[in-house]
């Protein structure tokens, strides 16, 4: 039977875990901090898992930096659940910013500032997607379905880089292509947010860095543009500039800790900048569902009903982790490390170009989620791959459903003498495949 150590396990999500913090973890699964109670049994609103709560927020603030300005929540959901609680809350944000200034320009008269907000949401509501792989597809799809009812074209997809790339993800075009909604500085409407995935884990693409056109400041309110990114699959992989985002949300199963805890960071202003529901109502908006409703969740502290105490332990384990190893260098020592691992993955992959055929283009390769082919995605050569890398105890390798292929994910926990472990082997059935040797 192999042990821990013998395994290298690249799965894409639920993923590898840090082996000190499981290890601790099954202790305080038993009997946490010597109280005789498992972490699953104690109560949410004890005195030790508020401490809980709160240790994980402050090792999260300290790794990524994050400003007064933004509060961190923990939901439920994943990041799935987030692709309906963007849109609902963000709506409401929007509709919020509308009826105050028809407040103001109409002295108060109720009926006018409905009817003309109920006509400003029908003629200029505009939701930006930039849909670069598998999952923000996804969310723009389930933008469109709740808005559904309201009529058709308020999602804009201001990017769909199949169109650029014969009809598959693996590209980002440039900037100066998207057809982003206009401001109202510039004659147009406005966003009420711009929403795109910050690394697809299906697809193996990955934004270099925040786009340009999408860390433009506006001293005017109506011309702000409030950026939505989903970082779940490279969430604390590298730095980030907290205060350029509006939103920021991830699942926990990737390179933060298990299943069952959805991290979102949000501007503490957007929490404060809902209508009443009534209003909403008024308009012909849903109001966001309770479990989803940001301000709701904020108000009482991530603990509005039951939250997985001990999956929030875990990651705040892995955070302290991620602290201690990196020191005063915080996440870009965890970014270097990152970076040279998927370095060496990439560097045995192109030196064999008859053999292996990395998907995305060169500018756009996830450090995350390495996706290529064998021989042009060659079957039986790919099942032969995996046979052979399984019996290796090489494990998780094979690709999402959706697309097939081969895909090593390089999250936070996969230790480098893994990696290195895959470059032997890819190396060896390199070799191993070229004519006259038998595989």
């Amino acid at each position: 039977m192999p042990s821990r150590a013998d395994v290298a396990y690249f799965g894409a999500g639920p993923a590898p875990l840090p082996t000190a913090a499981l290890e601790k973890g099954a202790e305080a699964f038993v009997n946490f901090d010597n109280t005789g109670l498992s972490l699953a049994e104690i109560s949410h609103r004890s005195q030790t898992a508020n401490k809980i709560l709160a240790d994980t927020k402050a090792a999260l603030t300290s790794l990524l930096h994050i400003p007064e300005s933004h509060d961190i929540l923990f939901m439920h959901g994943g990041g799935s659940a987030e692709f309906s609680a963007v849109v609902l809350n963000m709506l409401a944000v929007w509709v919020e910013k509308r009826r105050r200034k028809a407040e103001a320009d109409l002295a108060g008269d109720e009926r006018r500032i409905l009817e003309r907000v109920k006509s400003e949401l029908q003629n200029e509501l505009r939701l930006d997607y930039l849909v670069t792989g598998s999952w923000s597809l996804k969310a723009s799809q389930e933008a469109a379905n709740l808005l559904e009812p309201l009529g058709k074209g308020f999602v804009n997809v201001a990017l769909d880089s199949r169109q650029s790339n014969h009809g598959n993800f693996g590209t980002i075009p440039p900037e100066d292509t998207w057809t982003m909604t206009s401001s109202r500085s510039k004659g147009g409407s406005g966003s009420a947010f711009v929403y795109y995935c910050d690394n697809e884990t299906v697809d193996g693409v990955e934004f270099p860095a925040l786009p340009q056109c999408l860390s433009q400041s506006s001293q005017d309110q109506d011309d702000e543009l409030l950026v939505v990114a989903d970082m779940s699959s490279n969430f604390l992989s590298r730095r980030v500039d907290v205060s350029k985002y509006a939103v920021i949300f991830g699942g926990a199963q990737k390179n933060v800790g298990i299943t069952d805890v959805t991290l979102v960071i949000v501007r503490r202003d957007l929490l404060s900048s809902q209508p009443p529901p009534s209003f909403l109502h008024a308009v012909g908006v849903w109001s966001p569902p309770t479990i989803l409703n940001w301000p709701v969740i904020a108000k009482n502290n991530s603990l509005y009903n039951t939250m997985p105490i001990f999956s929030i332990w875990i990651a705040g384990e892995v955070m302290r982790g991620l602290l201690e190893t990196h020191g005063h260098s915080g996440l870009a020592g965890q970014e270097e490390v990152a970076n040279q691992k998927a370095k060496a993955l990439y560097r045995v992959l192109d030196a064999h170009p008859d053999v292996y055929q990395v998907v995305p283009h060169r500018s756009v390769r996830s450090r995350m989620n390495v996706c290529f082919r064998i021989r042009q995605g060659n079957a039986e050569q790919e099942k032969i791959f995996l046979e052979y890398a399984e019996a290796q105890l090489l494990q998780g390798l094979k690709g999402h459903r959706s697309v097939g292929g081969i895909r090593a994910s390089n999250y936070n926990a996969v230790p480098t003498e893994n990696v290195q472990k895959l470059v032997a082997y890819l190396e060896d059935f390199a070799q191993r495949s070229k004519p006259g040797i038998a595989v």
